[in-house]
């Protein structure tokens, strides 16, 4: 059992494979997910619990008949647990049209893994009227196919369900802003933990759990850490130790812009006339994403993370071969040079990070810096 105010969550993420088949085991159904852009309000509306698919399989040896080499190690990972048996609680997949890659896998995972829904949402790209309408669309199609597998929804259970999120989000967002000010007493890791926790714990459950931890801080919330403080951008995160040993080499991670971490809560809540627009509203208005968003924007929202933070340098961790963000990283990487902000970018393998080598680039890096 983890100790600290963030034992609970680390427990829950450690054991997530266990907590998936209790929750099965209690009858819950569940349904997976990749990414963020997934819509898990509707989901749960429907009387399902959204669950985001991990890749922490330790070997992949299955896995290479179905997905090349030069896809990213989480989704080899992923479609390794998933032929392991490990996701057969799974009533089926819905993945919201983001990575490509993960977008083909809900077709691999239908052939080779089962279950009974697989859906493809389709976002829009553009925020106009039609595409709002287009999107309304797409996500009352997918509220049909929830219904045929047992689904049970309805516009007052959207509503409670947006209302509950939204209020995790917000309370996510307070974590966030302890964290720009350095009054967050949780190491890098174990905030990562925190947000992995919610991926697949029941919202009505995990909200009482953030409160708990909020209530569990401090009440002078000192400063932590006297490291210099970094920004992590990149794509998915799932061992927090990667994080750790960011701090553990010089740096202090005051702030994030990652598919497991910021990404997922911002904004908290939208706006509209109906349960649905305000679920439209939400996507239309999310975190830039690289593969639904320009690198231009995505740069404009580091900077401001940067100057809300007090960061001082940038850490990119990106999965190898993940194409949409090594695709953005020249232009970032230049972007933040001419605004004379030092960045490091640190590739993760199918085996991890080499250890070894991170720490030595690192502590290299941050050396230079407080040079």
């Amino acid at each position: 059992m983890a100790s600290g105010p963030a034992g609970p969550f680390e427990d829950t993420a450690e054991g997530r494979d266990e907590k998936l088949r209790e929750l099965a085991s209690q009858g819950s159904r569940l349904i997976g997910y990749f990414c963020t852009y997934t819509p898990v309000e509707l989901i749960h509306a429907s009387g399902f619990i959204p669950v985001r698919i991990m890749g922490d399989a330790d070997v992949v040896e299955k896995a290479y008949t179905l997905v090349p080499d030069f896809v990213c190690p989480y989704v080899r990972k992923a479609v390794e647990k998933g032929l392991s048996g490990t996701y057969e609680c799974l009533t089926g997949i819905v993945q919201g049209y983001t990575c490509d890659v993960t977008c083909g896998l809900v077709n691999i995972w239908e052939e080779n893994i089962g279950g009974e829904v697989f859906h493809l949402l389709s976002l829009p790209y553009l925020d106009q009227p039609s595409s709002r309408s287009f999107l309304r669309s797409g996500l009352l199609e997918l509220v049909r196919e929830l219904d045929r597998a047992g689904g049970s929804f309805s516009m007052k259970r959207l509503e409670e369900a947006l209302d509950l999120y939204a209020s995790i989000r917000s309370l996510m967002g307070e974590l966030y802003t302890l964290r720009y000010n350095r009054c967050l007493p949780l190491s890098a890791g174990e905030f990562l933990s925190v947000v992995q926790a919610g991926f697949i714990t029941p919202p009505e459950r995990y909200y009482p759990m953030l409160l708990e931890l909020k209530k569990a801080l401090p009440g002078n919330r000192s400063s932590r850490g006297d490291g210099i403080p970094v920004l992590v951008s990149g794509s998915l995160i799932e061992d927090g130790k990667t994080l750790d040993i960011i701090e553990q080499s010089g740096g202090l991670v005051v702030a994030d812009d990652l598919c497991t971490g910021l990404r997922s809560f911002e904004p908290a809540d939208g706006k509209g006339s109906d349960p649905i627009d305000r679920l439209i509203d939400r996507t239309m208005s999310r975190f830039p994403c690289p593969t639904r968003s320009s690198a231009e924007e995505r740069l404009d929202r580091i900077m401001h993370l940067k100057e809300i933070s007090g960061a001082q340098a940038v850490v990119f961790l990106f999965q190898k071969f993940c194409t949409p963000h090594l695709a953005d990283h020249p232009f970032l990487n230049e972007g933040l040079r001419r605004m004379n902000v030092p960045s490091i970018m640190v590739e993760m393998e199918e085996a991890g990070i080499n250890e070894g080598q991170m720490r030595t680039r690192l502590e290299g890096f941050f050396e230079m810096i407080r040079g």
